[in-house]
């Protein structure tokens, strides 16, 4: 390791290099330090520090409970969760609802994140980066933990603040939210009865609270007011539970997309054993499949003048023409509608970069 005193012989360095004897530097570049800075010893030095959990050669400690002891006397993953998020062991009947809620997470059909998976896969990479591939296509679509619940907490605090009733806080959530897809009651579930269950088993084992009761409340008043058959969903069945069960909007989001992640890794597993890894170039893209302009030749670059085309426009009536027009280019973006709000806000959180 190299210390302050290495330093080049400057002499031997004849000539400019680029910009770099400028005046508007903020130093001069030739006289700059070479070597490693000593440490600062009258500060104290940096160190991870996690009530979470420790671990030595000897044992792994999380939130004061030695895991080989946990494992040993019986508890299992799920109780580890309860131990990690909450720092304490659930009752038995909290166990299996958790239990419950990641199995029915876990779902092992042909869904985005396990689609990702497989395509992943194909390309010869590794099982856990085709698991993250997944876990990242885990968004609001497929499960907005963190937009449900933080959204009832809001409400709920408004109720307490306002002196509002359960059911009137969830009539004001549910009428200012009704198009939101993280309401947690859609047209998705007319037919399937899985998320009432879900609700229906909670308060078979005792563990069904506020946030469920609360829950109950938004479904009435948005059925009311929907213009369309709409029931409760398996984000806002699974979303009251995990609330219910004392985890966090976010402890939740995390939970479950790794619970996901068990199932992709399945896919991923039968995607390479059924068939070959896709060499490059190997799936092609055929004719039948395009659907944009006819094949057209490509103009010599001296008639550029006569075919290139300007994007500028000069009037209000020429944006609002032009943006018709590009909004039929599919793939340019402008038949996205943008969100202009902190995409932070989306997911419930309040701030960037701290929950």
């Amino acid at each position: 390791m190299g210390n302050l005193t290495d330093k080049p012989d400057l002499n031997q360095k004849k000539g400019k290099i680029g910009n770099l004897d400028s005046p508007k530097n903020p130093f001069d570049y030739m006289k700059r330090e070479y070597g490693t800075v000593p440490l600062d010893t009258k500060r104290a030095p940096f160190q991870w520090v996690s009530e979470v959990a420790y671990k030595n050669v000897h044992r792994i400690v999380a939130r004061g409970y030695d895991t080989t002891e946990v494992m040993e006397e019986g508890y299992g993953v799920v109780d580890m969760l309860f131990i990690d998020y909450q720092a304490r062991i659930p009752t038995v009947e909290e166990e299996q609802m958790l239990n419950y809620v990641m199995i029915m997470a876990l779902e092992d059909g042909l869904s985005g994140p396990a689609v990702m998976s497989r395509i992943v896969a194909q390309s010869k990479t590794f099982l856990t980066q085709a698991c993250g591939a997944s876990i990242l296509a885990f968004g609001h679509a497929y499960g907005a933990y963190s937009a449900f619940g933080n959204r009832l907490e809001v409400y709920l605090q408004l109720a307490e603040k306002e002196g509002l009733t359960l059911a009137q806080a969830a009539e004001r959530l549910a009428r200012e939210n009704l198009t939101d897809e993280a309401l947690g009651v859609s047209n998705l579930m007319l037919k399937d009865p899985a998320a009432k269950r879900m609700l229906a088993q909670a308060e078979k084992l005792g563990v069904a609270g506020k946030y469920i009761e609360f829950t109950r409340e938004i479904v009435k008043t948005a059925q009311a007011v929907s213009d369309e058959p709409i029931d409760l969903d398996m984000l806002g069945a699974t979303g009251a539970v995990m609330l219910d069960l004392g985890f966090s909007p976010e402890a939740t989001w995390a939970i479950l997309a790794v619970t996901r992640s068990f199932a992709v890794g399945a896919h991923y597993i039968e995607e390479i054993e059924r068939d070959d890894y896709r060499r490059t170039g190997q799936t092609l893209t055929p004719k039948e499949f395009y659907d944009g302009p006819a094949d057209r030749p490509v103009p010599p670059l001296k008639d550029r003048g006569r075919v290139a085309k300007s994007g500028i426009c000069h009037t209000l009536d020429e944006w609002a023409q032009a943006r018709e027009e590009r909004k039929k280019v599919i793939g340019s973006g402008y038949s996205i509608v943008e969100e202009i709000e902190d995409p932070s806000k989306k997911s419930g959180i309040k701030k960037v970069g701290k929950l």
